[in-house]
């Protein structure tokens, strides 16, 4: 996604034309939010969760007019440093943070430390570029092989096997990944490694390794190339295969019916995470190799890391008022139509009940 600092002037009303397809904000009754008379926020990190972060900035303006919110997607690497500076008051990541990342400077947060909060779902889709093809299911195991360039033609027998109806051309594969690190790069390694098992001998990180194949820089360019090169497969956000109006895979996972991605499904694979955190920190552990029915297994959850305690008192009562309607039942819900997954209702109590008790 395209950086730029949102502040609380440039989300003053909604557009249709934003990146991952936002839609124009519906009128509406005035969100009910908790307000302080004053202050101010500044976040940054990751970009995934722009396109929501423009949305909940819109709509927490129009009750809380008195608070400045300004959050800058420089990425998730650069919003974990910011916020390890004392340059923000929230940073934004896609992945949790190490245990060495959680302790931070003593003039950051005094007497605390860094913890994560899970706020913004959603789906790792799989687009491809296969003239004729409209429907196509893939497992793991094939997945890794086609990334890693082990399977090379669309209708090898792998992929015959799993799509028995469809009529696949003898058509070279075009794997596109990711050139930059990236948050959404290490959460398809993860679902490889942890579902394909042996099939997939590279780590669970942000920078690709498997072999062969194109690369381009960020989601955008990712989606680009697929639209463009006939065979190509790629990876990114869900957001941005709704707005291209690329074609996604379903994945076969043990369940009835192989799982597209969608907001819904995004958010089944999410509920069947666990909690792994000490304490307040509420960082999850995705279960990659769910067969439950519905649940898309390969997802992302952006993270906003604060202070547990020692937060600045003068921004304090902006940000537990901000984050909290974040959140919120009616935060999640405005979710849906950005193409995020709301986080599950299980999930979501215990980020609001940590949220009301920072300190």
């Amino acid at each position: 996604m395209t950086a730029g600092v949102l502040t609380l002037a440039a989300c003053g009303g909604g557009d249709g034309d934003a990146e991952g397809g936002a839609k124009p904000l519906a009128a509406g009754p005035v969100p009910v939010i908790d307000c302080p008379a004053e202050g101010k926020v500044r976040g940054s990190g990751s970009s995934a969760q722009q396109i929501a972060m423009k949305r909940w900035m819109q709509q927490y303006q129009r009750a809380c007019q008195g608070v400045q919110l300004v959050y800058d997607p420089l990425g998730s690497g650069a919003g974990v440093a910011q916020f390890h500076r004392g340059a923000t008051t929230f940073g934004g990541t896609d992945q949790a943070l190490t245990e060495k990342e959680r302790t931070v400077p003593q003039d950051v947060c005094p007497g605390g430390r860094a913890i994560d909060l899970p706020m913004v779902g959603g789906a790792i889709a799989l687009g491809y570029n296969i003239p004729g093809v409209t429907d196509l299911v893939l497992d793991a195991p094939t997945l890794a092989r086609v990334f890693d360039t082990r399977i090379t033609k669309w209708n090898d027998p792998a992929i015959r096997e799993l799509n028995p109806d469809a009529h696949l051309p003898d058509l070279a594969i075009v794997p596109v990944h990711r050139a930059d690190d990236s948050g959404t790069t290490q959460n398809l390694n993860a679902y490889l490694k942890g579902a394909a098992g042996d099939h997939w001998p590279y780590p669970a990180g942000k920078k690709w390794q498997a072999q062969g194949g194109h690369s381009a820089n960020g989601s955008d360019a990712v989606a680009t190339a697929v639209t463009q090169t006939e065979g190509a497969i790629g990876y990114f956000e869900l957001s941005f295969a709704e707005k291209r109006r690329i074609e996604t895979v379903r994945i076969a996972t043990g369940a009835a019916e192989p799982v597209a991605p969608s907001t819904q499904s995004a958010s089944a694979g999410i509920a069947a995470a666990k909690i792994v955190g000490e304490g307040r920190d509420l960082r999850l552990r995705f279960d990659h190799k769910t067969s439950a029915e519905g649940a898309y297994p390969i997802v992302l959850v952006t993270y906003e890391i604060v202070c547990d305690t020692g937060n600045d008192p003068e921004s304090l009562p902006a940000l537990k008022s901000f984050l909290g309607y974040t959140a919120s039942r009616q935060g999640q819900e405005e979710l849906h139509a950005l193409h995020y997954a709301p986080l599950p209702e299980s999930v979501a109590t215990q980020v609001r009940e940590v949220v009301a008790s920072l300190s």
